[in-house]
């Protein structure tokens, strides 16, 4: 232990320090906002939204800070924003009661696959293309949410798509840091902020009975295991190896699996691997030498336990903003993440009708025989895919016809 700290105090830095702080200001400024919204459809308390928070943040933080000193990686978890994007379209037909059990369903199968390391296996049989075209049909709503909040606030919200714009050239990476200050101090000067009571206090988990069903199943645990494998994970995977690490697979889906077992029963969604955010900590600017970079994972996790602490400020500050900025925000912060997965599913045109179909069928909402649109959509997409998929022969069946031809 006491080598750990020495080594720790050597390799520390300042600029380490602020990439962890911007990741999760970032997190905090553009992810969480889409727990609000799935707050509000479920019509949850402002305590049970404190425990939300406080299980996201600590069971991200412990993951992080254990697999950034174990292989002095920045690793950087955080909580399922996809997975998070797709409560809200499920809420309030599923209970937060069916909600937390489906967690527990997701971080167990995780947690199957990271122990026997099939991730690799697994991923190749899920067709990229129907995953792209579910998670781009998961996100079209929130995407249109940003232009409908129009409606009621267009000043506002045209102006943080303008402020959106001109920081997405200037400094892309803290857009939407820039986005969210402008949005508050023009809801403050236009009067638009909700009238809320002030009081800082450490946030208190709230224990949420967990309850099987299979509507829960089917709907939430099945697509929140598509999307933290090929979303999450994989993205995260593919980040890591760029930026020159080569950490495997297998013990950091298990670690963020059993941190998503801990925090199950609080309120916390599937604590995965960061993708978008994981990018600031494994560059130049988090330090000039790559081996001093974990430095970053750690320091990340140490300010979202002080923001899982203080989840109830968190929710607080951010109860004062109307829904239509909540909204935008929404929009805003995953337009990068739509855009991606569109260009994604319409990559193979050989199989870009599949694509096209998985991606209506999930945006259209429906509710066949009780079961969402994300079930029947990752369903009928996978039909379509194997339908049109053409089968390569192999060489040994086409040696085979070239000799029953020549004969």
């Amino acid at each position: 232990m006491e080598n750990l700290l020495q080594t720790l105090k050597k390799d520390w830095s300042i600029s380490a320090t602020v990439a962890g702080f911007l990741a999760v200001l970032i997190s905090y400024s553009g992810p969480l906002i889409i727990f609000f919204q799935a707050a509000q459809q479920a019509h949850v308390s402002n305590n049970m939204m404190i425990s939300w928070i406080w299980g996201i943040s600590i069971g991200a933080a412990v993951a992080g800070i254990y697999l950034s000193i174990k292989f002095k990686t920045p690793v950087i978890t955080a909580w399922s924003a996809p997975g998070t994007a797709l409560l809200v379209t499920l809420f309030p037909h599923v209970s937060l009661n069916e909600a937390v059990a489906a967690y527990i369903t997701t971080a167990v199968v995780i947690l199957i696959i990271g122990i026997t390391g099939y991730f690799d296996k697994l991923l190749k049989w899920i067709p990229q293309d129907v995953a792209a075209g579910m998670m781009a049909g998961i996100l079209f709503q929130f995407g249109l949410g940003l232009f409908t909040a129009t409606d009621r606030m267009p000043l506002i919200v045209f102006s943080m798509l303008l402020v959106f714009l001109f920081a997405k050239r200037l400094t892309p990476r803290y857009a939407m840091v820039w986005v969210l200050v402008a949005g508050v101090v023009l809801s403050l000067l236009l009067g638009k902020m909700n009238p809320v009571d002030v009081h800082f206090n450490l946030a208190i988990p709230q224990f949420i009975q967990p309850e099987w069903t299979w509507d829960s199943t089917l709907n939430l645990a099945i697509p929140l295991i598509l999307v933290s494998l090929t979303g999450q994970f994989l993205p995260g995977m593919a980040i890591m190896k760029l930026s020159g690490y080569d950490t495997p697979a297998k013990p950091i889906i298990t670690v963020t699996s059993i941190a998503s077992l801990a925090v199950a029963c609080v309120g916390g969604i599937t604590i995965v691997l960061a993708s978008i955010t994981a990018a600031l900590c494994m560059g130049k600017d988090a330090h000039e030498l790559k081996e001093k970079r974990y430095i970053a994972g750690i320091a990340n996790g140490i300010f979202y336990i002080l923001g899982g602490l203080f989840a109830g400020s968190i929710v607080m500050l951010f109860s004062l903003l109307p829904k239509e900025l909540v909204a935008a925000l929404a929009g805003l912060a995953l337009l990068g993440a739509i855009a991606t997965n569109i260009s994604v599913a319409m990559k193979n045109e050989a199989q870009r009708e599949a694509a096209l179909i998985t991606f209506l069928a999930t945006a259209s909402g429906m509710h066949f025989l009780g079961l969402s649109s994300v079930f029947w959509g990752i369903c009928i997409g996978v039909i379509a895919h194997l339908i049109l998929t053409k089968r390569t022969p192999t060489l040994a069946q086409a040696k085979q016809k070239t000799t029953q031809t020549d004969d």
